[in-house]
């Protein structure tokens, strides 16, 4: 017993030495702290309140995450509130998405989007499936999609590898395609034997020459796998329009570099616009040009912005014949998502798709080339209010890049531009990487765009129409300041009904 009590007093004698050694060592890196702060000439906080001032900045760091957890309401956030990011995980979990009591949105904000049901809604025995929606009917592989709510661009290099090989396996299960971001191929891309659209960007990764020009050797190669279904030319996007593509040096790994065909040194910072196409006529050169080297449908996407380039491309248009026109024109949004971008355009520059996709489509019908070109959506659509406004507004196809980031497990933590996203999805960093888990997540891909297209039905239906295709203008409202509504019929002609199925030969004879 007398010895068990000297070891115990040993070990606490041990123990106050250590916490003496301990303490005096802190206040040996707090009198340091000190002395830095106080002679530092860069940050006034820290000179003047040394060491406490430090706190300022953890704060500062933490308060982002504090604010969407405790103090921000479920209606208040940006980019996406609680109960838009809500939604979506539960849709991707296919958990009932019910709610009791009422509504906690408020309908009379100004800018709020409303429906208009009939008083006698379609029976679920008069709902019509999708149409098959064919696109680039003219060109020697068209595509045929029965689907209306996809994968927007989002590249390899700015989403991470198990992100990737998910999105793949996800889109393949739901029947929806993956459109690759301006990034290049991918092996994980094709892994999950999903349809894919190949984004060609201003820097032309994947299918560039030494010069940073278009290989057409390389757009062959692209072409040749039969997963690569069309091809769209990236002029702009929402969240940087005038503004290249940004992947940080940080999140270059050799792999990306290869397939990027870049080098690894430095960041991969793509030109602001493609230097080989100045005006609507140098810009249908070069479709053509992919077109015919590739034999599949070619479209474009575009941020709106000066109204002249839709006069100035349908006029050319028609200078040439409808033949050269794009397959398709991705719209889009002001507010459209990325991976980094100066805060100067994400915040400032583009119409957003409430007014952009409205325009675009009246200048299409203008011009007559609304039966020709398709129309798509992309840019903030996440839940299916979203998506069917699209459609009341004369898009055929819509687009998302985020809510699939969110099905995948994002949380908006808003460090994409970081490598260090905690959830994996946009991160090289392998022991972050480990936490999302392909398999899993590409089910909740799959079961996030059954659910938004199956509610996206359920509006069509209370609006009394047999699919969500046959939405139109006079469907939807907009309310105005004040809390008053006006149709959106009202600020935008109605348009013809969408076509959705347009075989070869009733192009020819609307060319003709």
């Amino acid at each position: 017993m007398t010895e068990i009590l000297i070891l115990t007093r040993e070990v606490l004698q041990f123990m106050a030495v250590l916490l003496v050694v301990a303490f005096g060592c802190g206040l040996l890196v707090l009198a340091g702290m000190y002395v830095v702060d106080r002679t530092q000439q860069t940050h006034a906080v820290r000179r003047n309140f040394p060491v406490i001032g430090r706190f300022r900045y953890l704060f500062e760091h933490l308060g982002e995450f504090f604010r969407q957890y405790f103090f921000a309401s479920d209606r208040e956030e940006l980019p996406f509130n609680r109960a838009q990011r809500s939604w979506v995980y539960r849709a991707s979990k296919n958990l009932p998405n019910t709610a009791a009591f009422g509504s906690s949105r408020d309908l009379k904000r100004e800018g709020t989007a409303i429906f208009l049901n009939c008083a006698f809604p379609t029976l679920d025995e008069e709902a019509e499936p999708l149409m098959p929606l064919t696109i680039g009917p003219g060109a020697r592989q068209p595509y045929t999609t029965d689907r209306c709510f996809h994968i927007s661009g989002m590249s390899y290099g700015a989403l991470s590898k198990p992100a990737i090989r998910a999105l793949s396996m996800g889109a393949k299960e739901a029947g929806i395609w993956l459109n690759t971001g301006e990034g290049g191929l991918a092996p994980w891309h094709l892994e999950g034997g999903c349809d894919l659209v190949f984004q060609i960007g201003t820097a032309k990764f994947g299918v560039r020459d030494e010069h940073g020009d278009l290989c057409d050797q390389r757009l062959a190669g692209i072409a040749a796998h039969e997963q690569v279904k069309m091809f769209e030319l990236k002029l702009a996007q929402g969240a940087k329009p005038g503004k290249g593509g940004i992947l940080p040096q940080a999140k270059i790994t050799e792999e990306i570099a290869a397939i990027r065909h870049i080098p690894m040194d430095q960041p991969a910072i793509s030109p602001n616009r493609h230097h080989d196409i100045a005006n609507a006529d140098e810009l249908l050169d070069m479709i053509h040009r992919i077109r015919e080297v590739t034999g599949k449908p070619t479209g474009i996407k575009l941020v709106v912005g000066q109204g002249d380039f839709m006069d100035a491309l349908g006029q050319a248009i028609h200078k040439r014949g409808l033949d050269s026109a794009p397959d398709f024109i991705t719209v889009d949004s002001g507010d459209g998502g990325t991976g980094a971008a100066p805060m100067s355009l994400m915040d400032n520059v583009g119409l957003p798709l409430d007014e952009a996709l409205p325009t675009v489509v009246d200048k299409l019908t203008e011009y007559g080339l609304r039966p020709r070109i398709r129309v798509f959506a992309s840019g903030k659509r996440i839940n299916p209010s979203d998506v069917a406004w699209a459609f009341c507004a004369g898009a055929d196809i819509v687009l998302s890049g985020r809510g699939f980031m969110f099905a995948l497990g994002c949380i908006q933590a808003l460090q994409c531009n970081k490598n260090t996203c905690p959830t994996g999805v946009t991160t090289h960093n392998k022991r972050l990487q480990r936490g999302l888990v392909p398999s899993d997540k590409a089910k909740r891909v799959a079961w996030y765009a059954r659910n938004i297209m199956q509610e996206v039905e359920i509006i069509a239906h209370s609006c009394g129409v047999a699919r969500p295709r046959k939405l139109g203008r006079q469907h939807a409202c907009i309310v105005l300041s004040g809390g008053k509504s006006r149709k959106l019929n009202e600020f935008w002609p109605d348009v013809p009904t969408r076509q959705e199925y347009l075989p070869v030969e009733s192009v020819d004879q609307q060319n003709a």
